[in-house]
């Protein structure tokens, strides 16, 4: 019954497209692992599920889960649900000839078993031939974090993963060709500091799949703010990644100290925000070829701060490459990342979009403008969602200034004659807007990361500006000061010359009467 084209029971006639239909609801039976006729809903078919879904982006809703997490290839089954949705199109001339059906199911499995052929090479290879000399071995790092003592620890993310800093004898990246007629792991005398990334051995979270992701990704693509990757190990049980260092350690680790937090002033928040968003950029719209990256888990955890205080973005381990001309910039991929930075829409429908990273980035930015964590207690009283959606709440009534970090307010300049000066009026005003404007509900409604940019640009350029002019007023203040009490002195001291003028005078003149009464001659007697 529900695999029928219902334009039969309207007309009473049948063609070959009718059979496309009925073919349709099949590709959906096998897609859902449901039957054609859904029992206990009345009236209710597959078809009519699918349709809405489809149409509404809520298919990944009746996705048998067990299927998603076999579907490596995002393309693949953006192809097969398209092609199913439009063989059960209402109008039969629009509904697709088998021509196109099995060219399209051919691109399909075609894009999904390259796929899997891709994973298992590189599985293959990672650990014998392909990125042979990116690999390092588990004695040398044991080695170097004595065995992985919590003195070299400097991170721990819940149970995915611990990060060390450590010294360890690493090959030169940029000079490879150095590495020919070595052993694998075996590389040249040279002392750096790195972090270590350990991650939790049976993480279902993170596996030898997300690994591959991650080191593709970072080998692939070279930016000043995104980490660069020294090396991996795959040992025994161990799965570890090797980064430069971070040596101003995580943005999340400020977030929890206000001592720490006192470090990042209003203008290092914002060049933080300004490298966090440029690298982004890249990902999304300045790859070579085209190539567009959505990395899927940006957060405070995987932002990283250099000895110049430049942001570096990590944890690339979820991220989604998408080739180039690809029909729909969206892809429909099982949900992962942190709950409570998740794109809502993505979590809603399952469809993944650059914007799904503007949201995340959005929560980054509040954290970083209210000096908390998105999940801090304070704010998981008034919402499950933290921070953005007490932020989105704040910004709506006019009060989002009553909740940002107390800590910005308390800067002041070197002169304790001037008034104190934290956040730019105008610079604070961008920043909370373009904020607000990544949490938007829908995709749809967010900027991409090329208008955040310019904005954050403006903002800084607001304080930078502001700042100048405040050192020409403090300068200017503090010359007026010390031209005041130059003047002042001068005074002073002039009228002090003129009391010693004056004595001098009478004194002079008392003189001269003296002298006038001795030696003058005495007058002729008549």
């Amino acid at each position: 019954m529900g695999c029928m084209d219902p334009t039969i029971e309207k007309t009473g006639g049948v063609t070959h497209k009718s059979d496309i239909y009925s073919f349709g609801v099949v590709l959906f039976e096998i897609l859902c692992e449901r039957k054609a006729l859904i029992q206990n809903e009345v009236d209710r078919s597959l078809a009519q599920m699918a349709k809405y879904g489809y149409e509404n982006g809520t298919l990944y809703d009746i996705i048998h889960p067990h299927l998603l997490n076999q579907i490596l290839s995002p393309q693949s089954l953006l192809i097969y649900s398209k092609v199913a949705y439009s063989c059960l199109n209402d109008d039969r001339a629009h509904r697709p000839d088998t021509h196109y059906i099995v060219a399209k199911l051919e691109k399909a499995l075609e894009l999904q078993l390259r796929h899997e052929n891709i994973y298992l090479y590189f599985l293959f290879y990672l650990k014998e031939r392909k990125f042979g000399h990116l690999k390092i071995r588990l004695g040398d790092i044991k080695l170097a974090t004595n065995n992985f003592s919590k003195t070299y620890g400097i991170a721990s993310v819940a149970s995915e993963c611990t990060l060390y800093r450590a010294e360890l004898h690493c090959f030169d990246k940029k000079n490879p060709s150095s590495e020919k007629g070595k052993n694998i792991g075996e590389h040249p005398k040279a002392h750096n500091i790195v972090v270590i990334k350990r991650y939790t051995s049976g993480n279902k979270w993170y596996g030898e799949k997300e690994l591959y992701t991650e080191i593709e990704m970072l080998s692939s693509v070279e930016h000043p703010n995104i980490v660069t990757l020294i090396g991996f190990c795959i040992e025994d049980s161990e799965m570890i990644l090797v980064t430069d260092n971070v040596s101003n350690g995580y943005l999340r680790n400020y977030l929890r100290n206000d001592n720490d937090m006192r470090f990042l002033t209003w203008e290092k928040r914002l060049k933080i925000c300004m490298d966090v968003a440029n690298a982004l950029e890249h990902l999304h719209s300045e790859m070579e070829d085209q190539k567009m990256i959505i990395h899927r888990d940006i957060c405070s955890y995987n932002i990283g701060l250099d000895q110049n205080w430049r942001a570096k973005i990590d944890g690339f381990g979820n991220c989604v490459f998408l080739p180039p001309n690809q029909e729909d910039e969206a892809v429909y991929i099982n949900l992962r990342g942190r709950p409570v930075y998740i794109d809502p829409e993505y979590e809603k429908t399952y469809k993944l979009k650059r914007e799904s990273d503007v949201y995340s980035f959005g929560i980054v930015l509040l954290e970083i403008l209210c000096g908390r964590a998105v999940n801090d207690p304070i704010y998981l009283k008034e919402s499950h969602k933290g921070l953005g959606r007490v932020a989105r709440q704040s910004f709506c009534t006019g009060t989002l200034e009553d909740i940002i970090d107390p800590i910005l307010k308390e800067e002041t300049s070197e002169y304790n004659f001037v008034l104190k000066r934290g956040p730019n009026k105008e610079s604070l005003h961008t920043f909370m807007k373009i904020a607000y404007q990544c949490l938007a509900e829908t995709q749809d409604q967010r900027p991409t990361m090329k208008v955040v940019v310019k904005e954050l640009e403006k903002a800084l350029s607001f304080q930078l500006n502001s700042e100048v002019k405040s050192d020409y007023v403090e300068e200017k203040s503090h010359a007026s000061v010390i031209e005041t009490q130059v003047v002042e002195l001068f005074n002073e001291v002039n009228s002090m010359n003129m009391t010693d003028k004056s004595e001098n005078f009478e004194i002079h003149n008392k003189e001269n009467m003296l002298h006038d009464q001795t030696d003058d001659p005495a007058e002729p007697d008549c």
